[in-house]
Parts: structure tokens; sequence; C-alpha cells
């Protein structure tokens, strides 16, 4: 399952349902989909769910160095590359700000 997430003052943002309701659960919503958020509830998801991020970045970090491997060990190079929450987080931290600027709603449904 997809979810786009639309506002009047940015792009959609499109993710897989599993990282959008994680997201979703970091600003404080439900997993509900549809949803939206109002003008007023902005900047409280977007203050809950930068916080939440930056908690995963510090965790990351602190996993970076106990988890790290030496590519030469690797035998299967065909590895696909991790994709971290907190870059996949980015376009929707991107459009609740402009969101919050333009005073506008963030509505999320499912497909494209």
């Amino acid at each position: 399952m997809l979810v786009t997430f639309k506002c009047k003052r940015h792009a959609n943002v499109v993710m897989f349902g599993d990282v959008a309701k994680q997201l979703l659960k970091f600003m404080g919503h439900c997993e509900n989909i549809p949803g939206a958020i109002d003008p007023q509830d902005i900047d409280d998801a977007l203050v809950k769910l930068t916080a939440q991020i930056e908690k995963l970045r510090q965790l990351e970090k602190q996993a970076e160095g106990e988890e790290a491997v030496d590519v030469d060990d690797v035998a299967d190079l065909d590895m696909e590359p991790v994709v971290s929450l907190h870059t996949r987080a980015t376009p929707l931290i991107e459009m609740l700000q402009a969101a919050k600027q333009a005073d506008c709603h963030v509505m999320w449904e499912e497909g494209c």
C-alpha cells in the first residue's frame, strides 16, 4: 500500500504504508488512512516528528560503531542500501514546514 500526503504549498509526498503509519505515530496521530492535520495542529505535529527523528538519529549513530561491517567481508555485494527512517521523513518534514508557513491543511490518503 502507498500513502500520499498532500498540501496546497508543497508537492505530494508518496510513502510506503508502513513508513507513513510510523511517521503518523511519531506526529501523535492515529494511523487511520485517510486523515488530515488542521493548520493549528501542524506545529505540534512537526515538533513531535522532528524530536522522534532526532532520537532515531542518535540511536543510529550509537549502533553504527557497534555494527560496522567491512565491505570486503561481505560476499554478496548485491545488497540493497538501507534507507533510514529519518531520510524517508525529510520530505514530510519539509511539507509540514511549508504548510505551517502557508497556514494550510496536510492530508493523506491511500494510493498515489
